[in-house]
Parts: structure tokens; sequence; C-alpha cells
């Protein structure tokens, strides 16, 4: 078997791939930043934030329900004829 001290000549040494990741990275922050730091910076605790979001899901809890009963079904029968059929 015969093993080259030459490296090969396809393959960029391994600090092309450092400088390449940490450029990635970069753009990917920039992409990403702003909008992982939307939940951190509203300046509310932890138990302020779950009191905001679970008002927030009672709502919308509420708005589906109305929406359904206008459509005159409930959320529950939805779904049964299609699961008798045999």
């Amino acid at each position: 078997m015969f093993i080259s001290s030459k490296p090969s000549p396809t393959v960029p040494p391994f600090s092309v791939f450092t400088v390449q990741r940490e450029k990635d990275r970069e753009r990917a922050q920039a992409r990403n930043g702003s909008k992982n730091s939307k939940n951190k910076d509203d300046g509310l605790t932890p138990e302020q934030r779950r009191e905001r979001d679970g008002k927030a899901l009672q709502e919308k809890a509420a708005k589906k329900a109305a929406q359904a009963e206008a459509a005159g079904g409930s959320k529950e029968n939805k779904g049964t004829a299609k699961n008798s059929k045999k």
C-alpha cells in the first residue's frame, strides 16, 4: 500500500472549512436573530408570560368554538360519518 506524504489537491485544508463555517454561522444568526430575541426581550417574568400566553390561548379557543358553533356543528361530531363507513 502506497501512502503519499502530499495532501490531495481536491480536498481544501481544514482552515478553509473553519472559515466557511464561521461565515455560515454569522449569516444564519443575522437571518434568525430577530426571531429569537422577541421572546427574551419582552421584559416579562416567566409567571407573567404564562398568564399572558394562557389568556391568549383561552381567547383563541373561545373564538374557534364560536366559529364551529356558527358553522352548525360541534368539534366533537366532526369526522364521525367518515369513521362509520365500512
